[in-house]
């Protein structure tokens, strides 16, 4: 079946607002009246008109209708994604208006098949249509010691809301939350019933908060291991030495071989984030020259080139 664009057969803005809904409704539908109206086709527009007037003259049903999203555009195939069958009652058209055979296909794909009862009001249709809220989707913004130790955050989300007019609008919302010991770069963490409300007393969906490790820290994360680049003096790398190093978990002395150049890569199994498998640390070197700044140190520089016949270019080709 195709997808009908309600917005486009009343002539307005997706963003119109129940009194512009209404006027446009008016204006038409005295247009395409089929006891008045001139035009060949003024039956089939009336009736697709009061189809779309039908949803959209209604907060929850046009809220629903535009969960569909903007992906459907007139005229394309359209297949209801799932989840769609929840409560509406709304009337025929009356004794003032024709009846003009029901709805489209489409909407009766939408917003679930008529089931029809009688009384004193008038004959009356029912609509059994429940949705499931939209699954809502952040990033949470973490440092990195909250994965060794986990943490409870308190973060603010602008999360969108329809008015009473059928307008949407953004507003902020705070939310405490586990940050569990382990988590890693881009897992998402699933808080049941946090996500947009459901229409038609359908549940609410999810809210996804995918973690992100702040990158303003000393350490850098690749999976689940963890790196830091830790600067050495010349002496430590070539004499060796203890010196201490600071990792999420808390500081550890770290043995430097003797020898060592800038670069080399000391690894610390199973300090990375922790988990069943948890990762590595690694204590990336690099060697820090003191500045010549002062006579005496610029002697110093100049006994070293004496000293040794090193090279550091040696082999490539000038």
């Amino acid at each position: 079946m195709e997808y009908k664009d309600y917005y486009k057969i009343m002539g307005v803005k997706r963003d119109a607002t129940q009194d512009e809904i209404k006027r446009a409704y008016r204006k038409l539908a005295r247009k395409y009246h089929p006891d008045v109206s001139k035009e060949a086709d003024a039956e089939a527009k009336f009736k697709e008109l009061g189809e779309a007037y039908e949803v959209l003259k209604d907060a929850e049903k046009r809220a629903a209708y535009d969960q569909l999203g903007t992906q459907w555009k007139a005229g394309q195939d359209f297949h209801p994604p799932p989840g769609w069958d929840a409560g509406f009652e709304f009337r025929d058209y009356g004794d003032s208006e024709p009846d003009l055979g029901g709805f489209s296909d489409f909407f009766e794909s939408v917003f679930g098949r008529a089931r029809h009862t009688s009384g004193a009001a008038g004959t009356r249709t029912r609509r059994d249509f429940r949705i499931r809220g939209e699954d809502h989707h952040a990033k949470v913004m973490v440092d990195l010691e909250d994965s060794y130790n986990g943490a409870s955050r308190s973060i603010s989300l602008q999360v969108p809301q329809v008015d009473e007019r059928g307008h949407v609008s953004t507003r902020s919302r705070t939310l405490n939350v586990r940050i569990p010991k382990g988590v890693r770069q881009g897992q998402q963490i699933r808080l049941a019933g946090q996500g947009g409300p459901g229409v038609g007393g359908g549940e609410a969906g999810d809210l996804y908060l995918e973690i992100e490790f702040n990158p303003r820290g000393r350490y850098r994360v690749e999976g689940a291991d963890v790196y830091l680049d830790l600067p050495v003096a010349p002496w430590e790398a070539a004499l060796g030495a203890t010196i201490k190093a600071p990792t999420p978990a808390g500081a550890v002395d770290l043995k430097v071989p003797p020898n060592s150049q800038s670069g080399k890569k000391l690894r610390l199994k199973g300090r990375g984030i922790p988990a069943r498998e948890p990762g590595d640390f690694y204590v990336v070197l690099q060697v820090v020259l003191p500045p010549a700044d002062s006579e005496q140190h610029r002697r110093t520089y100049e006994q070293m080139k004496q000293s040794f016949a090193f090279n550091p270019r040696a082999g490539m080709e000038v």
